[in-house]
């Protein structure tokens, strides 16, 4: 099964992660035909830094986002959303102080 979707992230140590983003942005660099001198001079790092991104090898976090933002990737960055939930608690409260009927008084 080479599906993305059957890839197991949990059992991948850090190196093989890294490996992935690599080709990750190896992929979309040639997929929108720019050598990889293109590339770093766009992001404002060297190229022997995105080499190294590409390969799996340690850059930093703005590094990976200044590609990213070159590739016009950075809607990779929506897993990392925090959508804020409410507590069935919070809701039951909200719930029972909600206006129930109209009183037929006006305001003034």
């Amino acid at each position: 099964m080479t599906d993305i979707s059957y890839i197991n992230w949990d059992s991948m140590n850090d190196k093989a992660l890294a490996e992935q983003i690599g080709t990750f942005v190896k992929h979309h660099r040639i997929e929108q035909n720019k050598t990889q001198d293109i590339l770093a001079n766009a992001a404002g790092i060297s190229r022997s830094t995105l080499s190294l991104l590409e390969r799996g090898e340690t850059v930093t976090l703005a590094t990976l986002l200044q590609v990213l933002r070159v590739l016009d990737q950075l809607h990779v960055m929506e897993v990392f959303m925090v959508q804020q939930t409410i507590s069935p608690l919070a809701l039951a409260k909200m719930e029972k102080n909600k206006r129930k009927r109209a009183s037929g008084k006006k305001e003034e």
